[in-house]
């Protein structure tokens, strides 16, 4: 197979930005609802969770059974080419208005 014939799958945003997306449209999602959306594993999606927790993007609340995710808008992308912007600006284009 050539390698012009060859298909790779790639995204403009990475899992973490996916997951940080979803949990703005849908903060009382459940982790299988996250990973499905995702495309990534249970254990993937939980990873995920606590770094975005660990860095201040996410924080967790128990809810009875379930937990409640809210995203912090304010907070500024971590690459160094993006540093300036909040990440508001990201969840903007993806708000469930649009």
């Amino acid at each position: 197979m050539k390698p012009s014939e060859i298909s790779r799958e790639w995204t403009f945003l990475s899992n973490h930005g996916h997951v940080l997306i979803h949990l703005s449209r849908y903060p009382d999602s459940r982790v299988r609802d996250i990973a499905d959306t995702v495309g990534i594993t249970e254990r993937s999606a939980q990873a995920i969770l606590a770094d975005l927790e660990e860095s201040g993007y996410v924080t967790i609340s128990r809810v009875g059974r379930r937990n409640s995710y809210k995203v912090n808008p304010g907070l500024k992308f971590r690459h160094p080419s993006e540093a300036g912007k909040p990440i508001s600006s990201l969840l903007k284009i993806f708000s469930k208005s649009e």
